[in-house]
């Protein structure tokens, strides 16, 4: 029996998250070999902590423009199978087009929310989501229903950052922008990326969503990729929904000396002129307790 989780409450938060993944969702696509770089230490601690193996039937939960998704669908090869999903209509679409580019053919997609999916009791040998837990509008009801969808004994995992502070992809960005632009407030609950940087916080909600044998690990890893100095701000700045709107208000002069700090704040982390920076994400998994 399927759980009926959602909080109208979070609803509002739905609308205004899928529009700004859809207009992120070109950006994405645009850099995809780069983000995959980026992020390929992460998908493959996601892969071996989840115990994702050759043959097996995986769910990945806001997949996004399709990673982890496309390597995972290598990973388990043509007897295994990977549903991506995702909320946002144009990342999905994002995710088909690069799959189809790929030839990579055990891989089906479907838009929908974490927290109503659209599946069957049982049907998963392992449920994951690489760097989307985070902006789950209701984590306890998404956590549960990818438990249900999940085979008994069958595995959970997930990446999400730590703080911001020792992730200076994200904060020698921010420290300029900031003087710029006041930061907003936000609640500590708010879906944003450093939402589960609290050691144990999402390893408590996956125990009470019902998973059992929970662990949490800290991966130290570079985010690493073939992206010079000069670039490295215009990627950032057009991947990020909340840098654009913050440049949006903002005079050429203003973006313009924003580009220049950035760049020489930056400096330190392209030694060769080649992005690389040091991060810290926190891999957490469980499994369906076995009947």
């Amino acid at each position: 029996m399927k759980l009926e989780t959602r909080n109208p409450k979070l609803f509002p938060m739905t609308s205004d998250l899928s529009r700004e993944w859809n207009e992120s969702a070109p950006y994405w696509d645009k850099y995809r070999d780069i983000i995959r770089a980026m992020f390929m230490p992460m998908t493959d601690a996601l892969i071996e902590d989840a115990g994702i193996a050759k043959g097996q039937s995986v769910l990945d939960v806001a997949g996004g423009a399709g990673e982890p998704s496309l390597t995972i669908a290598e990973t388990v090869g043509p007897d295994g199978s990977v549903m991506c999903t995702d909320f946002a209509a144009e990342m999905v679409e994002a995710a088909k087009a690069a799959a189809a580019r790929r030839g990579i053919t055990n891989i089906t997609f479907r838009q929908c929310s974490a927290d109503s999916l659209p599946f069957a009791d049982g049907t998963f040998d392992v449920a994951v989501s690489r760097l989307g837990a985070m902006f789950f509008p209701d984590p306890i009801g998404a956590l549960r229903e990818m438990l249900r969808v999940v085979k008994p004994g069958g595995s959970l995992g997930f990446v999400v950052w730590r703080a911001a502070e020792v992730n200076p992809f994200f904060s020698v960005t921010s420290q300029v922008v900031s003087r710029y632009v006041e930061p907003a407030p936000e609640e500590p609950d708010a879906p944003t990326a450093f939402r589960f940087a609290e050691s144990g916080k999402l390893a408590r909600l996956l125990k009470e969503a019902g998973a059992v044998d929970v662990r949490e690990r800290i991966l130290k890893s570079d985010i690493a990729a073939p992206v010079a100095l000069e670039d490295y701000w215009e990627m950032r700045s057009e991947v990020s929904e909340s840098l654009r709107s913050k440049l949006a208000g903002l005079s050429d002069d203003q973006k313009a000396e924003i580009a220049r700090e950035v760049q020489s704040a930056a400096a330190p982390y392209f030694p060769t002129n080649q992005m690389n920076f040091p991060s810290e994400t926190l891999i957490v998994a469980g499994r369906k307790e076995t009947v």
